[in-house]
């Protein structure tokens, strides 16, 4: 499918080898055992000599599918999937790492992301080193200084900071190190990072690439030869993505193209309307000219993307007045819906971390992150514009 566009890829690639019985759609396979007749073909299909499934654990069509779909469009060579993009992130990073390493990673990576880092990775005997995120001499000073894995995050979750993937992914290989990124708030349709040099590329299946919070679920692209390592790691530890979750995740896919390029245009003009709002500190959103990384994010995303954030005058008080009065906007813990969904970090993608850690992150209390789903562009400002209209006059400071 490499010849066709990214509309095209996310309607036909991965689904024709799964097709059974004239069904025009990936059926659900939820057998969970697999059996042959012939002993030699089980042995060598168990054993990867040949195609095929063996156990629900290991592989599935339906997730095959799924897998696919993404590797076309993030122009790989494998995938493999998980239960989870946390699955995907802590998998991954468990199958490279081991004691004694260093990872040079940023200080504004998801909640969870940061965790790892913080806390498990370091009780392993990893040493993990972060740089301020749009530092690229200082992500290059530590690079320097040898590291096994560079981990990066790309805009970031939730300031949409950007890095010049293509110039630190460099720096990595320069002292052979494995360079991997989360890509999840950009999506495959906004930016493919391993044509800009990186070697994995991760994302959390929940958000866009599924758009429509109904189903779990983490992939990573790759080379194959990292991919079947990735794969036997979690094989073996049993982070599985389920083949109904996989079903959903193909389904969402179809109109993965259409959501994006939606949720760009939406995200674009929530954002500068909210420039002109006087109860608005800070707009984060790298389409917008005077972002710290707009002319990267130009240089390397083909679209800016459906996430967000901005700060409001009276900080955390202000949150909690101004969020209940927007209608059209789900207050919860998720991004990259079809539906526009809002939340401070606090309550969302930092949850597990400390205020101190937050604002250590640069996160402030009175942020809040804002996902634009695909509903009318008018629509979405005047609800905005009627919240921040019923907001208490005193809080404005």
């Amino acid at each position: 499918m490499t010849q066709y566009k990214p509309g095209t890829k996310a309607l036909w690639s991965g689904e024709q080898e799964q097709l059974r019985y004239g069904a025009t759609q990936v059926p659900v396979v939820h057998s969970v055992s697999y059996g042959y007749e012939d002993m030699d073909e089980w042995h060598e299909i168990a054993t990867g000599q040949r195609e095929g499934h063996i156990y629900g654990r290991n592989t599935n069509p339906t997730t095959q599918a799924f897998e696919d779909k993404v590797k076309e469009l993030e122009g790989a060579e494998a995938a493999t999937s998980f239960s989870t993009g946390m699955a995907a992130i802590s998998n991954t990073l468990n199958t490279f790492l081991r004691p004694g390493d260093r990872v040079v990673t940023i200080k504004d990576t998801y909640g969870g992301t940061n965790k790892i880092f913080t806390e498990f990775l370091p009780k392993s005997g990893v040493d993990v080193v972060f740089c301020e995120t749009d530092d690229h001499e200082e992500i290059e000073r530590e690079i320097l200084n040898g590291c096994q894995v560079l981990y990066l995050e790309s805009p970031t979750n939730p300031t949409l900071k950007i890095i010049d993937i293509e110039r630190v992914a460099k720096a990595g290989h320069d002292v052979g190190a494995l360079v991997i990124i989360d890509g999840t708030f950009a999506s495959p349709v906004n930016q493919n990072p391993l044509e800009l040099g990186v070697d994995l590329v991760l994302h959390s299946a929940t958000k866009y690439l599924g758009g429509h919070s109904d189903a779990l679920g983490g992939v990573v692209c790759g080379p194959a030869s990292l991919i079947e390592q990735i794969y036997h790691y979690r094989e073996i530890n049993g982070a599985t993505l389920s083949p109904m979750s996989s079903y959903l995740l193909l389904r969402g896919m179809k109109t993965l193209h259409l959501r994006v390029k939606q949720q760009n245009d939406n995200a674009m003009k929530v954002a500068q309307y909210l420039k002109t709002n006087e109860w608005v500190e800070d707009v984060f959103y790298p389409g917008l000219e005077d972002h710290t990384g707009h002319d990267i994010a130009k240089k390397q995303m083909k679209g800016f993307g459906g996430m967000l954030s901005f700060s409001v005058k009276g900080g955390l008080e202000t949150v909690h007045h101004l969020l209940p009065h927007m209608k059209l906007a789900k207050k919860a813990a998720s991004l990259g819906c079809v539906q526009t969904i809002v939340g401070p970090p606090r309550t969302t993608s930092h949850v597990e971390c400390t205020p101190e850690e937050r604002a250590a992150m640069g996160i402030p209390e009175g942020l809040i992150r804002y996902s634009a789903g695909i509903e009318d562009i008018e629509d979405l400002i005047n609800d905005l514009d009627q919240a921040f209209k019923k907001l208490p006059k005193e809080l404005y400071v």
